[in-house]
């Protein structure tokens, strides 16, 4: 592992350990996410609507029109129990509260009238006590509400038997509940408290709290108190967590056994609202009577009263989304429980879930650190995918509520970290990838190297380079006469300002080899017109030379000049990473690299600065070029033709350079037949010549001292202008 990998995964683990103690810790955002999550799990599968002997009697808008506006009198309230008691209900629940006097009462309204005795008030009725009597003796059910002031508790109509530990201190309770009317709360058959979603900040109710406590005792709420008091059952069975204090499990009602939350809570599965469910009070109150059809639902049924009426503000938002009066979830938890339904969110989730961040944020450190981005990012999708499919399969075949973006979002979160990391990484690697290849590559040819697949692995291959050398004349002479220091600094001088020619034509130096360059083209990535580019990277050379001569640049004297000699072959090289894995070179190797430095050390034989092979000229177009003979080269049974670049298409056009072609061409013929003009083209040759470049005549002078060199030329390559 290197030091970089070492980094990596230290990063990352550290950023599972933040994010597994994050999760620990449960925070808002964590809950908001995982209650949306399970909402749309609902509304993919809802609960489906069955008839239940559950019905919610309805103080609707048609109802309040028919009777007038909200609050009623509590006669009429009485009358409505007698009926609903009549007709067979097994419970009544009332989702109101009655923590205040009957104003409509007529007892309390002549009370508020000024001159009248109050003695006559006493012996008028009081709709509280009409109430009372009316409840007396029938399985009603009242409700009490939360408040932030007093300490009033009401009494529990039930009694409680604890199995294994205490749950008493698990679920919380907000505040004083709203005292009832005595006379109220002692013929109740039962209390229960109507808070759906106490302290929660979300509008959503997902949970129910089936039970409140002050720390001493357990208060049941409205719905689980209907159920109880329709079976005519006496006592609450509460299961706790064995050796763990203050937790709940499940809690048995009758016969129905009911899974909790640790603090008392009834996941709520619910249905669409339907409107088979409500029964208008107006139905129930009508002058001649219930219908028979609603007499007949109501019979044996759990009825809750309240109001769906918009103008009282008792609208609760369900999972599914939608808006129903708070009455519809009461009903609802008691359906769902007649039905065996549930949803749960066992005690181990938490647990697991912060497990799977802890295990899933490890591995996937791992593979981001030692495998490919593209892996770790499907190892990433594997682990969503798995995620999402196990809780949909819990949530579906067990009713569990397993969250799956918790430990989605932390793996997405340490995946990106690691990721970017590693960008950050090799982004750095590339930046010195570019600083050390940009002293030898042009920046074309590196954005190329940096964008192309395995551009630079270990190996090499075979392919067509185009190869130059290039070296500096009496070397040897000019490093006697000058101190270590002064040679250096003259070879820096001159090598840098030649290689820049090499990058600036998209070729890739070598190396420097003493007083030496190699460079090729075609390579590590395809180069256009190879041949055409390491020709004018070498006449370029030949300009710049000029220059720094002319210039003293060295600093040695007026009339001395430095000379060089380049040579260029295209042919088949080997060429990729040389070496060990941990150092290698950049090279080619190959028949190719040693024609071309076999031509570079002729160009002090034949006299001239730039000599290219055949196969390097048959792919230039319109370059002034002259044949200079053909050499052996060892190893080889035939010879190798070569020629001398001139100049450039300008040069090719000049008059001078047609010229000296002609004369050029009958030399040639001259040589080949030892023709007896020979001397005399020569020396046209060399009057010619010095209209078209310096150092041509040099090449002339040392043509008749090497005349093996034009015998048996092999196929000869031309050209001139006309080309």
């Amino acid at each position: 592992m290197t030091r970089v990998q070492q980094i990596g995964v230290v990063i990352g683990l550290a950023i599972v350990a933040l994010l597994t103690i994050l999760r620990a810790g449960d925070p808002g955002l964590f809950k908001l996410i995982r209650g949306v999550t399970f909402d749309e799990y609902q509304r993919l599968l809802p609960r489906t609507f069955e008839p239940m002997p559950v019905y919610v009697i309805d103080i609707d808008e048609a109802s309040l029109r028919e009777f007038g506006q909200w609050p009623w009198p509590r006669d009429r309230l009485a009358l409505l129990v007698d009926r609903l008691s009549q007709m067979g209900a097994s419970a009544i629940a009332f989702d109101i509260l009655f923590s205040e006097p009957d104003r409509l009462s007529p007892r309390n309204v002549v009370r508020e009238v000024a001159g009248v005795d109050p003695s006559l008030a006493e012996k008028l009725p009081d709709n509280d006590e009409t109430f009372a009597r009316s409840i007396a003796e029938k399985p009603v059910v009242l409700g009490f509400g939360l408040s932030n002031e007093g300490n009033y508790r009401p009494p529990v109509k039930a009694s409680f038997a604890i199995k294994d530990e205490s749950p008493v201190s698990a679920p919380p309770y907000l505040g004083a509940s709203t005292p009832l009317r005595p006379q109220l709360e002692a013929n109740a058959a039962g209390l229960g408290h109507i808070s759906l979603n106490p302290g929660s900040s979300s509008s959503v109710v997902r949970t129910v709290p089936l039970f409140l406590t002050d720390g001493e005792q357990l208060y049941p709420n409205l719905a689980i108190e209907a159920l109880r008091v329709a079976q005519g059952a006496s006592t609450y069975v509460v299961s706790g967590a064995r050796g763990r204090a203050g937790i709940m499990t499940s809690v048995k009602i009758g016969e129905y056994v009911v899974p909790l939350t640790a603090a008392g809570e009834l996941w709520l599965y619910v249905t669409p609202d339907r409107a088979e469910r409500y029964i208008s009070a107006q139905q129930v109150l009508a002058a001649d009577g219930p219908s028979p059809e609603v007499a007949a639902a109501i019979e044996g049924s759990i009825v809750f009263i309240g109001t769906s009426a918009s103008g009282l503000q008792d609208i609760r938002v369900t999972a599914l989304g939608e808006n129903v009066p708070g009455v519809s979830l009461h009903a609802q938890t008691v359906e769902q429980i007649l039905s065996g339904r549930f949803l749960s969110r066992p005690d181990w989730a938490d647990g697991m879930e912060i497990m799977m961040i802890a295990i899933f944020g490890c591995l996937l450190v791992v593979v981001t650190t030692f495998v490919s981005p593209a892996v770790a990012l499907v190892c990433g999708l594997l682990i969503t995918a798995m995620a999402l499919v196990a809780s949909w399969l819990s949530f579906l075949y067990a009713g569990l509520l397993l969250d799956p973006l918790a430990p989605i979002i932390s793996g997405s979160i340490i995946h990106f970290a690691a990721t970017s990391f590693k960008i950050l990484v090799i982004d750095r690697e590339r930046r010195e990838v570019r600083r050390a290849f940009g002293h030898y590559l042009s920046p074309s040819l590196l954005h190329r190297i940096e964008h192309t697949r395995d551009a630079l692995r270990l190996g090499g291959d075979d392919r067509e380079l185009t190869v130059m050398f290039v070296d500096v004349r009496s070397f040897t002479e000019i490093s006697e006469r000058l101190a270590p220091t002064d040679v250096v600094a003259f070879l820096n001088t001159l090598l840098d300002a030649l290689s820049r020619h090499v990058v600036a034509n998209e070729g890739t130096l070598d190396k420097f080899i003493g007083d030496s360059i190699m460079a090729f083209w075609n390579a590590p990535v395809d180069v256009a017109d190879h041949e055409t580019k390491a020709v004018r990277a070498a006449l370029a050379m030949r300009e710049t030379l000029v220059e720094l001569n002319a210039g003293d640049a060295f600093g040695f004297g007026p009339g001395q000049k430095v000379g060089i000699g380049i040579g260029i072959h295209t042919g088949l090289a080997c060429v990729g990473n040389m070496g060990a894995k941990t150092r290698f070179n950049y090279s080619a190797v190959g028949d190719a690299v040693n024609v071309a430095a076999r031509l570079e050390s002729c160009c002090k034989e034949v006299g001239f600065d730039i000599l290219i092979s055949d196969s390097t000229a048959r792919s230039l177009q319109g370059m002034a070029l002259i044949e200079a003979g053909a050499i052996p080269l060892k190893g080889k049974s035939s010879r190798t033709q070569i020629l001398a670049v001139v100049g450039d298409e300008r040069v090719a056009a000049s008059a001078e350079f047609s010229a000296l072609v002609v004369v050029h061409q009958q030399l040639m013929q001259a040589l080949l037949t030892h023709s007896k003009n020979t001397r005399k083209l020569i020396g046209t040759a060399k009057l010619r010549a010095a209209g078209v470049i310096d150092g041509l005549a040099e090449f002339y002078q040392r043509i008749s001292g090497r005349t093996d060199h034009f015998r048996d030329v092999p196929e000869r390559v031309e050209k001139s202008a006309a080309d």
